[in-house]
């Protein structure tokens, strides 16, 4: 669902006008117009602000895409590999995290 709507959807559950979700929130209803048209995405502060005083709460999940085989792919191309690639990778990766690490510290 986009933000808009479930803004558009909140208010309606509870009543409440543009202006009158405005007043409660210190939102203008300008804004929250153009939230709810999609002209502006809110930050997710804003919008936990805009539930928050309309007696609601954000709650956010991940879901695994239905025909995501990415990982089994990735698996079997991984396994078919000899140990001695798959070591010289690893430790490939391990330099690459340290360099990073470092330009991390230094920066």
């Amino acid at each position: 669902m986009k933000t808009g709507q479930l803004i558009r959807d909140a208010r309606a559950r509870h009543g409440l006008s543009q202006r009158r979700l405005a007043l409660r929130s210190g939102a203008g209803q300008a804004w929250i117009s153009r939230v709810e048209r999609e002209e502006v995405s809110p930050s997710v502060e804003s919008l936990e602000r805009l539930l928050l005083v309309m007696g609601e709460t954000l709650s956010l999940g991940v879901e695994r895409i239905a025909d995501d085989n990415q990982d089994q792919v990735w698996d079997a191309t991984h396994r078919a590999r000899p140990m001695a690639e798959r070591l010289e990778r690893a430790f490939d990766a391990a330099a690459f995290a340290a360099e990073l690490h470092g330009a991390a510290k230094s920066a």
